[in-house]
């Protein structure tokens, strides 16, 4: 039986300087090795590349694009590079994509690492609020969906200084994309809310939301 992971291009940007990546890529190779593996680092970085690698010019957005361009499966998946797969990740996707016979933009509940503070259970809950309520899932709950409406989206907002994947999200519930959660959880680092603040941070995250929202309103 071919391993649903076949269907899926892996796309990881690795922005400059970033160390967080290599236990992920690991995990990856060991356990999804069906899949292709996308890791997309920044122009002039010094990273040590695998023989996958690609260089793209440095921003999120940008390098989601080359790997996205690059990728040959049906299928894109989007992974930050500071996330972390839990035992239940790739066995509920596997069973997510063998029930797709449609398009659908995926998404995963998030859940935070405790490099960051006791606050943070607040945020994941929102988070999944957000998402399973809202219909709008963030960048770092493992966005997924097919290269060929990841194509007819326009791709991420490379003009974007933030917020690419809230826009990216907009645009497919815009288009009709059914927005499907996928019953597993994703760990991503709460440091930056350790070394921002946690309410700063947490400020500027629903700013950036409600700005979001207010432009998508008006359209």
């Amino acid at each position: 039986m071919v391993d649903a992971l076949a269907r899926l291009s892996i796309v990881l940007p690795v922005g400059p300087g970033d160390s967080a990546w290599p236990p992920l890529y690991a995990h990856l190779q060991r356990d999804a090795a069906a899949a292709q593996m996308l890791p997309v680092f920044a122009h002039g970085d010094e990273q040590p590349a695998s023989p996958e690698a690609l260089r793209a010019p440095a921003g999120r957005a940008t390098q989601q694009n080359a790997g996205a361009a690059a990728g040959t499966r049906e299928w894109l998946w989007f992974l930050h590079a500071d996330t972390r797969l839990l035992p239940e990740t790739l066995p509920a996707l596997r069973a997510w994509l063998e029930q797709r016979d449609r398009p659908a933009l995926g998404w995963f509940r998030l859940q935070f690492a405790d490099d960051g503070p006791r606050a943070m259970r607040w945020n994941a809950r929102g988070a999944n609020w957000r998402a399973r309520v809202l219909g709008l899932p963030f960048g770092d709950q493992g966005l997924l969906l097919p290269r060929a409406q990841f194509a007819q989206l326009g791709g991420f907002d490379p003009t974007l200084r933030d917020g690419e994947d809230h826009a990216l999200v907009w645009r497919a519930r815009r288009a009709g994309l059914p927005l499907r959660a996928i019953d597993a959880a994703l760990v991503t680092s709460a440091r930056k809310y350790a070394e921002r603040g946690w309410l700063r941070t947490t400020l500027r995250h629903l700013r950036l939301t409600a700005t979001q929202a207010w432009r998508e309103a008006r359209r």
